[in-house]
């Protein structure tokens, strides 16, 4: 979260039935198969285990995984009940195990034992977990061994993700970028590892001597724009087909053939992404109103 943010107003946000009925026109008639919640932080909304609940009765339309996003601050009491809703696996943000600078990147009124906690919570509730710490020179860039030890005692694996030109430009320079490269040279330093086959998905996984395996999500320095199928409908029901867009699509309030065309002429104005522009994406929408 930025110092100041900006925050929707209530009536602005999607209602539980507005979100699963767009979700529906998406699973039935355009086949998208995996739905991701994110955020922001989605266990704010105290209808959340209900939505998922929702989302997963469109299993019976093609609906296959259903997955959520957290900083997982209030998961420990939450994920019983996300778990039996439908929920399968999720995604957990874990920049650092040092309290102090787990503070200095989040920003929040919680640290890295409410984290562990909702890792704990999550697993023993049957719930897949994966873990992604964002590595910045100069902030965390230290923490890369200990947070692939913590994986391995956890038994979850980890994903890097190389510091995205988004949001914070006071923050964000390319010499601030602590690369796939470096953070493959970091661990190469204590064992050997072997790059695993290419699966489509964003993350190049690796496995280390010791069969650990993780990943590296490198959008700065090796971007995959090219491969990218993700689409992103923010709590006030736009379209963004793309993390760096400037500009959304409003579906909210549409239905039917028109929803659709909504849809279909986003699409066919995807932009190229980071790959064609490189550097700081000055936009209007925020990484905390877009997700992962």
């Amino acid at each position: 979260m930025p110092e100041k943010p900006r925050w929707m107003p209530a009536k602005a946000l999607m209602s539980r039935d507005e979100i699963i009925a767009m979700a529906k026109v998406f699973v039935a008639e355009l086949g998208i198969t995996k739905l991701r919640i994110t955020g922001g932080e989605p266990l704010l909304r105290r209808d959340v285990v209900d939505i998922i609940a929702g989302l997963n009765e469109l299993r019976s339309l093609g609906l296959k995984r259903l997955s959520m996003t957290s900083n997982a601050a209030q998961l420990a009491r939450h994920a019983t009940a996300l778990r039996s809703a439908g929920l399968q696996d999720i995604n957990i943000s874990l920049d650092s195990l040092s309290p102090a600078q787990f503070q200095r990147l989040s920003r929040g009124r919680y640290g890295p034992a409410d984290v562990i906690a909702g890792i704990d919570a999550a697993r023993e509730a049957g719930l897949a977990v994966k873990l992604n710490g964002v590595i910045i020179r100069g902030y965390n860039d230290d923490q890369i061994l200990p947070l692939l030890n913590f994986a391995q005692t956890h038994d979850v694996e980890l994903r890097f993700i190389e510091f995205m030109p988004l949001d914070d430009e006071a923050l964000w320079s390319r010499e601030r970028v602590f690369s796939a490269d470096d953070i493959l040279n970091t661990i190469r330093q204590t064992q050997s590892l072997e790059h695993l086959p290419e699966d489509g998905a964003p993350a190049r996984r690796y496995r280390l001597q010791s069969g650990q395996q993780f990943g590296i999500i490198a959008t700065v320095t090796q971007p995959f724009c090219t491969r990218c199928d993700r689409l992103r409908i923010t709590a006030d029901g736009r379209l963004y087909t793309c993390l760096f867009g400037r500009e959304g699509t409003l579906l909210r309030g549409l239905h039917g053939d028109t929803l659709q065309s909504a849809i279909h002429d986003a699409l066919a104005r995807k932009p190229a992404g980071y790959i064609a522009q490189p550097g700081y994406a000055e936009r209007e929408v925020r990484m905390y109103h877009l997700g992962g």
